[in-house]
C-alpha cells in the first residue's frame, strides 16, 4: 500500500485500466471454449455488467463529484448536472458519428456514418465506443489522488477498478463469442474481443493527465464519467439485455441486482 501511495497517479491510472483490459481479454478468451453463448446467460452477464456501472456511477463518481462542488464557487448541483449531462451528450454525439452496430441489429443496419466496413469491425467499434467511459471513470478515480494522499483516498480508486475490471469479464465474453457465431475463428474472434478493451487504458491515462494538470475540472471530470457510463447502460446495455423470452429478461434484472450489490460492497467497504 505504501509503495503505491508514492507513485504517480497517471501511472497509477495506466497500471488499473491495463487490469481492466487484461480482464477483458480473459473473458474474451471464453471464445476458444465456446462456439455459442447461452441467451439467459448474455442477459444475466449483460445485467450484471448494467448494475456494476449503474453503482460505480453513484459511489464512486457523482458522489465524490458533488463533495468536491462544494468548494467551488459554483452550486454543487450546477457542477454535478453539467459534468454529467456533458458525459451522456459526448457519447451521443459519438454514437452518431462513429460507424458501429449493434448485436440486436438486422443485417445492413448500422449506425454512425455511412460506411462499408464489415459488420464484425462495426460490431468491435460498438463495444470500443462504450469501453471509453469505464476507461476514463478509472482514470479521472487515479487522477483525484494528486490532490490527496492516504489509504482513504487511494482506496476507492481501486475500488473503481476493481469494479470495472470485473463486469468486463463478462462483457469480454459477450463481445467475442457471438463474434464468432458470426463466422469469425476463434483467435480473430479473441483478438477482437480483446482490443474492444485498448481504449481504457487510453482514456484512463488522458482523464487522469487531465485532472492532475487542471485540478478545478475534477467534478466536472467525475460526473463527466458518470454520465457517460450512465448513457452506455441505458442505450446499450439494458435493452439489448431485455431480448428474448420471460425467464431470459428476469434472469437479465437479477443480474443488474447482482451487480449492483457487488460493486455497493466494494465501494462502501473500500471507500
Amino acid at each position: 500500500m505504501n509503495a503505491l501511495l508514492t507513485m504517480n497517479p497517471v501511472l497509477l491510472a495506466l497500471f488499473a485500466t491495463l487490469f481492466t483490459w487484461g480482464m477483458t481479454a480473459l473473458g474474451a478468451s471464453l471464445v476458444f471454449f465456446f462456439k455459442s453463448i447461452n441467451l439467459r446467460v448474455l442477459n444475466m452477464m449483460l445485467g450484471f455488467a448494467s448494475g456494476v456501472m449503474v453503482a460505480a456511477s453513484f459511489w464512486s463518481l457523482l458522489a465524490p463529484a458533488i463533495e468536491l462542488a462544494e468548494e467551488s464557487p459554483f452550486p454543487a448541483w450546477f457542477v454535478a448536472a453539467t459534468g454529467f449531462a456533458g458525459g451522456a451528450a459526448f457519447l451521443w454525439l459519438a454514437d452518431r458519428l462513429l460507424p458501429h452496430v449493434h448485436f440486436s441489429a438486422h443485417d445492413g443496419e448500422s449506425e454512425g456514418i455511412h460506411t462499408h466496413l464489415r459488420r464484425s469491425i462495426l460490431l468491435v467499434f460498438s463495444i470500443t465506443l462504450h469501453n471509453i467511459p469505464e476507461g476514463l471513470a478509472v482514470g479521472v478515480a487515479f487522477g483525484a489522488l494528486s490532490g490527496a494522499f492516504g489509504p482513504e483516498a487511494l482506496l476507492p480508486a481501486i475500488a473503481v477498478a476493481l469494479g470495472i475490471g470485473i463486469q468486463n469479464f463478462p462483457e469480454g465474453a459477450a463481445v467475442s463469442i457471438p463474434l464468432r457465431r458470426e463466422g469469425l475463428s476463434r483467435t480473430k474472434a479473441f483478438f477482437y474481443g480483446q482490443a474492444s478493451g485498448i481504449v481504457e487504458p487510453v482514456a484512463g491515462v488522458l482523464g487522469a493527465l487531465l485532472v492532475t494538470l487542471v485540478r478545478p475540472v475534477l467534478p466536472y471530470a467525475l460526473a463527466f464519467a458518470a454520465g457517460a457510463m450512465i448513457y452506455v447502460v441505458v442505450e446499450e446495455l439494458i435493452p439489448t439485455a431485455q431480448e428474448g423470452d420471460h425467464e431470459s429478461t428476469d434472469l437479465a434484472t437479477v443480474g443488474a441486482i447482482l451487480g449492483f450489490t457487488a460493486m455497493m460492497i466494494l465501494d462502501v467497504a473500500l471507500g
